[in-house]
């Protein structure tokens, strides 16, 4: 049996996740607020930026971050194959930058997590095996069941950005969409001496 690193993005990504919250969890190191982004407008210092990206890393504990990977880890895959390791990191970065700069925008809130990926990446699976031309119904459903209950949440006291998982199953459409017919991607991988891959 051969060790397969079968999407580089998506488990790359995984594991700075979870290193990220080990550290916060069991070293002195208060990494948190590097993956945290906050409401305050600071073009000027280039940490801001940073954080506009790499919110979508940070965690608040163990049940967040597994809760976000967990469908992830299913979906991401599968995504990575279809439309190239390349494309899907890009995907995911201007998921995080629209995310990240909306909410210091219009809330007075601090943002950290993956959902708004998660909701990008299940609206954009809906569109897998999508014609040119055509509007898959497991895209009008997936809008329907999954939006509508995060719009239903959005009225709702809690601690849950409905408004992340909002605006990252908005953009997961819109790149539905966008990429309908277009070629598949190329997926980095290479094979080792061993015979697992690794990204290149």
């Amino acid at each position: 049996m051969k060790l397969d690193y079968n999407s580089p993005v998506i488990l790359t990504y995984s594991l700075i996740s979870t290193v990220v919250l080990c550290l916060q969890l069991y070293t002195p190191f208060q990494v948190m607020p590097l993956f945290t982004v906050y409401p305050v407008f600071e073009p000027l210092n280039i940490v801001w930026y940073f954080r506009l990206f790499s919110h979508v890393i940070g965690h608040a504990g163990w049940e967040h971050l597994v809760g976000n990977f967990g469908l992830i880890l299913l979906v991401g895959p599968i995504l990575e194959e279809k439309y190239g390791s390349a494309r899907l990191l890009v995907l995911l970065a201007i998921t995080a930058g629209v995310t990240g700069m909306m909410q210091v925008l219009f809330f007075q809130s601090a943002l950290m997590g993956a959902s708004g990926e998660v909701f990008m990446l299940i609206l954009l699976a809906s569109f897998s095996n999508a014609r040119s031309g055509h509007i898959p119904l497991t895209f009008i459903l997936i809008l329907v069941l999954y939006l509508g209950k995060e719009v239903l949440g959005a009225f709702q006291a809690d601690d849950i950005s409905q408004f992340a998982h909002i605006v990252g199953g908005i953009m997961g459409a819109v790149f539905g969409f966008t990429l309908m017919g277009k070629k598949p991607g190329k997926t980095l991988t290479k094979t080792t001496p061993l015979g697992s891959k690794i990204p290149m």
